[in-house]
């Protein structure tokens, strides 16, 4: 049992925790955060689509949805008003959380799914004490069921980003192959900086996924030419290209694999699940 003094505060009961945890439960999951404040780049699309991929390899995996848009969660088949319990109805009732997980129709894959109601969240958190933590509170109670936990972000670096970047361990940041992307992920390095300092000391590089990528385009060329100069340490080997496949599983409520197994697109993602999988992560 972890006794701590009452003056200690929420964050340093948080990390103490964390610790506790990590010394008594043994194996934990490996929490990886799918980042990028730009829309549009194929952050969810990685996120639904890795999870699956690690769960085909035997991988006990939980998707989190925390975008109020709720499309990691539609793109598995689930709709928002299919069930009542959700990630904001358990959110400041941690213990709950089981009544909000799903068994997907992927074996191995379960997802907490998201909601519009997360919209209310941002403002829901503004005034309570220690408001980056929430989520990492609500995870620590399946942290040792699975073996990967990944979390999917709305696109910014509002308090839900900052929740999950709070919860993770990992940060895998997807980059369409555009140099406006570029110039959007220089912000994100530096939110990630400024909560590994202050806030999760333990968050780290996973490392950047290029997305989109479009071998006839001279300026995907480029671009990846420019990331792996800027994180030559951190850019996977593999990359995921623009796919007919990928875009339509969506609609059919399934990821790729389980759309169009031998797509270009389900064969990228499986082959980044085997790099994820095998890699480790540094705080650089």
């Amino acid at each position: 049992m972890l006794i701590v003094s009452p003056s200690v505060s929420r964050e340093t009961f948080v990390c103490l925790k964390m610790q506790f945890q990590l010394e008594s439960e043994g194996p934990v999951a490996r929490r990886i955060v799918v980042a990028n404040q730009k829309g549009g780049v194929g952050k969810t699309t990685t996120s639904v689509n890795l999870a699956a991929s690690l769960a085909v390899m035997e991988k006990k995996v939980l998707l989190v949805d925390c975008d109020p848009q709720g499309n990691a969660s539609s793109g598995l088949g689930y709709y928002p008003a299919d069930q009542r319990e959700n990630i904001y109805s358990v959110l400041f009732e941690p213990t709950k959380i089981r009544k909000a997980i799903i068994q997907t129709g992927v074996p191995f894959l379960d997802i907490l799914p998201g909601t519009q109601d997360l919209v209310g969240a941002e403002i829901e958190l503004v005034d309570k004490f220690g408001r980056e933590y929430f989520l990492r509170e609500l995870l620590e109670q399946v942290d040792n069921e699975y073996d990967f936990i990944i979390i999917d972000c709305p696109p910014s670096l509002g308090l839900l980003t900052v929740n999950a970047l709070c919860s993770a361990n990992e940060m895998l940041v997807p980059l369409q192959c555009e140099y406006y992307a570029l110039e959007g992920i220089a912000q994100l390095l530096m939110t990630y900086e400024l909560v590994r300092k202050r806030l999760n000391p333990d968050l780290a590089i996973l490392g950047v996924v290029l997305t989109m990528y479009d071998s006839r385009n001279r300026l995907s060329w480029q671009v990846k030419n420019e990331v792996r100069k800027a994180f030559p340490q951190h850019l996977f080997e593999t990359i995921i290209p623009r796919n007919v496949r990928l875009s339509e599983a969506p609609s059919f409520g399934k990821p790729v694999i389980n759309y169009d197994i031998k797509s270009k697109g389900a064969e990228a993602y499986l082959a980044l699940a085997q790099e994820v999988e095998r890699s480790t992560t540094s705080n650089g």
